[in-house]
């Protein structure tokens, strides 16, 4: 509020770039009748910045803009105050430094003006509260991120409140479970120990009567003793006749019997007493560890009971947290709800102002685009003028001030600036008329299409006619020369037409010839013949070959079988060796597809050769080799690398051959 009161209408101004702008927006504003408009000059110097009282703030230190509108700003808040109240922005209109005080309520006091009260709302207000609104949006929202943050960090913590009590409560059922088992587990050792105590006491009962008995057939057995000793020690020998010694002796064995009997009994009882007694400790011993597991068990689930309350006291503070953290959100999205609301009325109040900115910079631009405009045209204006007096210049050599003067279109035209036509039908003493710039375009017109109808002059015309005749000699002489090389290579391809016929054609015959002989040589009993295919035409004729061995009437050399076709391949070869001889020849198993009988007809034939040339044959047939003069040979020697042997057969036909003394 203080800086909008301080800017006054300053804080709806236009900022333009010069006071040349300014002053013609404003002459464009009063030619449109488009109403009147502030403007805020950048293009001025920097002021110096004043030294602030105590009393107040320097208005231009709590503004920020950018840097080219913070030079007008300066010259404009650089006396002006922000204070508290009215009583110290009385003081400080007051004093002698000329200070403008504004207070925080938008209330201006100086020497001479006094303004303040309650208005509308200006646009840096507006501006200012929207950029609050914006940053209040931008902190309801982190305040809802951050609620939202806890709000599912206290949900997560709840989860996994909730699992530890689920699985506390799982752990207390398991434990109860094996209470209850122990319990099973007690109650049977504790009927086992029964059962043992009620055995020992009827192996005690057993023992006393074993015991009983065995002293009384210990005192029968003393009493009997004593009565034998008795009559022993009697003087008088009295023979005991057989019924008492029978009944004497069944009395022993009866006693011993009992005796035995007794033994038996009391090691039996006692035997007994030790399984039970251990049976009884078993017990026992099993009784203390049910006991013990059962107090474990007991401690367990009473840990348990104190974490599972635990646990629920944890769930319930999560609980309470998260209602807390709903109550902010809901407090928050109502602060924001307000904020949205303010927000959208001050962003309706922004898009006015923004409307009637784009209006007032539309206007701007108008009057920019018409000023620009006007230079260009202005600049056109010149450049044509330049255009035009360059033009005169080059084309009459007059100076645009002297054709000015004698061709002004304030000069009557003369009789002298008519055509010739003109002249001819005008009348013997024309008078000069006034300039009509239309019939005197009429007349430039016609004398430019009368001067375009004439064409361009070429001063260099007989020079490159000059040219162009040598050239033309030049070539024409070229062109008899090829035509003279061409009859001369006329006349020599035809020689060398008449030669080639000459020398294929006496060719062709010797080879004819020589093929019928070695063909019927080689095939006793066939025949073989060669013909042209167009013997009137020598350069383009091709050469057919007619092969019938004995006892066939096939002619043709693909019906032939493979023996058959290298012979006559050969036969062929070697009439062309005959009819031409060279000095040497080198045949590559030529005879490898041909039987002995065969091979043997091949082989006089090369004998023959062999008298006018050298054969160089690469064989595998020892027959092949006899015929040779000389043999050569690769071999691999034992250090692998290959080596070449030759012989002369006549050498060793010489070795051969037996000594005469």
């Amino acid at each position: 509020d203080a800086i909008a009161a301080a800017l006054g209408y300053i804080a709806d101004a236009v900022a333009v770039g010069d006071t040349d702008t300014a002053i013609a927006a404003i002459g464009k504003l009063r030619q449109a009748r488009s109403g009147r408009a502030s403007m805020l000059i950048l293009d001025v110097p920097p002021a110096a910045r004043q030294q602030a009282p105590a009393e107040g703030i320097l208005a231009i230190d709590v503004v920020h803009a950018d840097a080219a509108v913070m030079a007008p700003l300066t010259h404009l808040l650089g006396k002006v105050l922000i204070v508290d109240d009215m009583r110290a922005a009385q003081a400080l209109a007051h004093s002698a430094d000329g200070w403008t005080a504004v207070t925080r309520e938008g209330d201006l006091l100086n020497r001479v003006i006094a303004r303040g009260g309650s208005g509308g709302t200006s646009r840096v207000q507006i501006q200012s509260a929207h950029d609050e609104a914006v940053a209040l949006i931008e902190q309801v929202n982190a305040d809802l991120q951050r609620c939202a943050f806890e709000l599912e960090s206290a949900q997560d913590r709840a989860a996994a409140t909730q699992a530890e009590v689920n699985r506390t409560l799982s752990l207390l059922h398991d434990s109860d479970a094996r209470i209850a088992a122990l319990g099973d587990q007690l109650g049977q050792h504790s009927s086992v120990m029964r059962s043992a105590q009620a055995e020992a006491e009827r192996l005690v009962q057993t023992i006393d009567d074993v015991t009983a008995a065995r002293q009384s057939d210990a005192e029968a057995a003393g009493a009997m003793q004593q009565r034998l000793n008795e009559a022993l020690a009697q003087p008088e020998i009295h023979v005991p006749d057989d019924s008492d010694r029978e009944q004497l002796t069944a009395a022993l064995a009866l006693a011993q019997s009992v005796e035995v009997d007794a033994r038996l009994a009391v090691r039996t009882t006692e035997e007994r007493m030790r399984a039970a007694g251990a049976q009884a400790d078993s017990a026992e011993k099993a009784a203390r560890d049910a006991r013990a597991a059962i107090d474990r068990a007991l401690r367990r689930q009473e840990q348990r009971e104190r974490e599972a309350r635990a646990a629920a006291a944890v769930l319930m503070g999560a609980s309470q947290l998260a209602d807390a953290v709903v109550r902010v959100l809901e407090s928050v999205e109502e602060k924001r709800s307000g904020a949205m609301v303010a927000a959208h009325e001050r962003d309706e109040q922004l898009v006015a102002l923004r409307a009637q900115l784009r209006e007032l910079t539309s206007l701007h631009e108008q009057l920019m685009n018409s000023a620009h405009k006007d230079d260009l045209a202005r600049a056109e204006q010149r450049l044509r003028i330049e255009t035009l007096e360059e033009k005169v210049q080059e084309d009459f050599a007059l100076d645009p001030s002297v054709l000015l003067a004698e061709y002004g279109p304030d000069v009557l035209v003369t009789p002298s600036a008519l055509s010739p036509a003109d002249e001819d039908e005008a009348e013997p003493t024309p008078e000069p008329y006034p300039y009509v710039r239309e019939e005197q375009e009429k007349r430039l017109g016609e004398a430019e299409k009368g001067l375009a109808l004439l064409g361009r002059v070429n001063p260099l015309a007989l020079e490159e006619y000059a040219a162009m005749e040598e050239r033309h000699k030049f070539l024409t002489d070229q062109l008899e020369d090829l035509k003279k090389g061409r009859a001369d290579l006329l006349v020599i391809i035809k020689e060398v037409d008449e030669r080639m016929r000459d020398v294929f054609g006496s060719a062709f015959e010797d080879t004819a010839r020589h093929f019928a002989e070695l063909f019927a040589r080689m095939f006793p009993g066939g025949e073989g013949r060669m013909f042209l295919t167009e013997p009137d035409d020598l350069l383009n004729t091709g050469v057919e070959i007619e092969a019938r061995p004995p006892g066939k009437k096939v002619k043709n050399l693909l019906s032939l079988s493979g023996g058959e076709s290298a012979m006559a391949a050969m036969a062929f070869l070697i009439a062309l060796f005959k009819a031409r001889p060279s000095p040497f020849y080198v045949l590559d198993e030529v005879e490898a597809a041909l039987d002995d009988s065969n091979l043997g007809r091949l082989i006089d034939v090369l004998a023959d050769l062999k008298a006018d040339s050298q054969l160089i044959i690469i064989t595998h047939h020892k027959r092949t080799m006899e015929i040779a003069d000389s043999l050569y040979g690769v071999s691999m020697r034992g250090d692998g690398l290959s080596q070449v042997i030759g012989q002369r057969l006549a050498d060793i036909v010489d070795e051969r051959e037996p000594v005469t003394v």
